[in-house]
Parts: C-alpha cells; structure tokens; sequence
C-alpha cells in the first residue's frame, strides 16, 4: 500500500461515530505518549490508535504508512 492510499484510508472512525464529526487525523501528544487521533477548535476529540508511541517521528511514520491500528472502541 503507498502512503497516499494508507493515508487517504485512515479515518477518523471514533470520531465519526461518536460525534459525527470528521476532523482530520494527526499526531496528537498526551502524558502517556504520542497517539493518532483528532482534535478540533475546542481541543482533542478522539484517540483513534490503540498505540502509543515513543516519539513524534514514529508517529509520523505510523500515520504516513498507515502502520497503526484503529481502536473500536473508545
């Protein structure tokens, strides 16, 4: 899978489900680490990966690659 296409696939699916908002999906930080999820004008919306990740740049990389797993439930 190329990167555009892993992106263009990863969505916003807590998100979505739960707000039916769908803002984009990014690298947000927390005290337990880096994760993928969203935030919108009020702040963080969803965490959208079971990861947790070590750094910004394997953040980066998990989203750009579409490495990472979509959580279910929040």
């Amino acid at each position: 899978m190329r990167a555009a296409q892993a992106r263009a696939e990863a969505i916003d699916f807590l998100a979505l489900a739960y707000t039916g908002k769908r803002p984009p999906l990014q690298v947000r930080r927390s005290a337990a680490g880096h994760y993928l999820g969203t935030a919108d004008e009020n702040g963080p919306v969803s965490r959208e990966s079971v990861e947790y990740f070590r750094s910004q740049h394997a953040a980066d990389h998990a989203l750009a690659t579409g490495r990472w797993q979509q959580r279910i439930h929040p």
